[in-house]
């Protein structure tokens, strides 16, 4: 589908509530694409996902209230208010930051003060996409789960394990009672169960902590750990339906991305130097005859978490994104949407 088909369906009635819901309509700053299309990843079929941000009305912004997200299921189309998306930017969450990097002719609409988030796309930037990124790749990992198992061996699975609950953990002292790390120590040594090679211990010295807290943290580790024990059924009809060939090119690509941040210090949605690798994986050359990841994919995903490492170790990015410049930046497009300006 060219972009030309796609702004032609995007008049079609089934879109219609992008003209017609109160919080869009004009507010929109900001309309692209999402999903496999941003990133280069299409095929013959593919989902057509839209995506965006609206300005908060005027009304919102004095009351203190906000609609976050008009999301319309039949369309794939998730639109964000502009307060809550410079929330999430701010926290690197790759499933909004991706739309700061696309390429111009993907935008089907961009408006003054778009343009002028899209220039200042920096200010987000931080080396919380590390854990962000860290956190969204466990998740497209785990949903290989059974053959990671079996390929890998048990002990490097442990290591993934290990690794995805240390991305977890990163965001419990935003949401739990604060503690140092030292105070809850997980580590890999030689296992006690029967049948592991090796496993994870942990070393917990927790003094008058709140109990809800603990339950908390402790039910996202045991939830990250359960998700790698069996093989569920939604990774059975991924198979089924040959979709684990593109959990596998995503993984890949969330790495390149953040890769990408760490290293340029840009935002590159669309994998245009990687489309073939992205698309040989996707398409099912790393799979076996049973529909399997192959030893060559772990490969090169070792390769990729390597240079991940490395750009985590060497990067210049500062520790949290520029919130000075962000909450100016805030500031500035809501006192002139209340001035009546936008």
């Amino acid at each position: 589908m060219t972009i030309e088909q796609i702004k032609d369906k995007l008049k079609s009635k089934e879109y219609d509530f992008l003209r017609t819901d109160k919080n869009l309509g004009n507010n929109i700053i900001i309309l692209t694409l999402g999903g496999s299309h941003a990133y280069g990843m299409d095929k013959e079929g593919s989902d057509l996902d839209v995506r965006g941000i609206a300005l908060n009305s005027k009304s919102d912004i004095l009351l203190g209230t906000d609609f976050e997200q008009v999301v319309d299921v039949d369309t794939d189309t998730t639109m964000y208010s502009f307060n809550k998306m410079i929330q999430l930017l701010a926290s690197s969450n790759p499933n909004t930051i991706e739309q700061l990097g696309c390429l111009p002719e993907h935008y089907l609409h961009l408006s003054k003060i778009g343009k002028e988030l899209l220039d200042n796309r920096k200010m987000f930037l931080s080396q919380i996409c590390v854990h962000t990124f860290g956190g969204y790749a466990g998740s497209q990992l785990r949903r290989m789960e059974n053959k990671a198992t079996r390929l890998v061996g048990q002990a490097e699975n442990e290591a993934n394990i290990l690794k995805s609950i240390n991305n977890a953990r990163y965001e419990f002292k935003n949401r739990y009672y604060p503690h140092e790390n030292s105070d809850v120590k997980l580590y890999i040594d030689k296992a006690v169960q029967e049948g592991y090679d090796s496993e994870i211990f942990m070393d917990v010295n927790l003094q008058h902590y709140p109990l809800r807290d603990w339950a908390g943290m402790w039910n996202e580790m045991k939830s990250i750990v359960s998700s790698y024990s069996k093989f569920g059924k939604r990774n059975e009809k991924a198979v089924a339906h040959d979709k684990l060939g593109k959990h596998m090119s995503h993984l890949i690509r969330l790495y390149m991305m953040c890769i990408d941040i760490l290293e340029k210090e840009e935002i590159i949605t669309y994998r245009s130097d990687e489309h073939d690798l992205l698309m040989s994986i996707r398409n099912g050359e790393y799979l076996d005859e049973n529909r399997q990841p192959i030893s060559e994919f772990y490969d090169l995903l070792n390769e990729y978490e390597k240079r991940f490492e490395y750009a985590k170790a060497n990067t210049s990015l500062p520790d949290k994104p520029d919130h000075k410049k962000i909450n100016e930046f805030k500031m500035y497009v809501n006192e002139r949407i209340v001035k009546g300006d936008i």
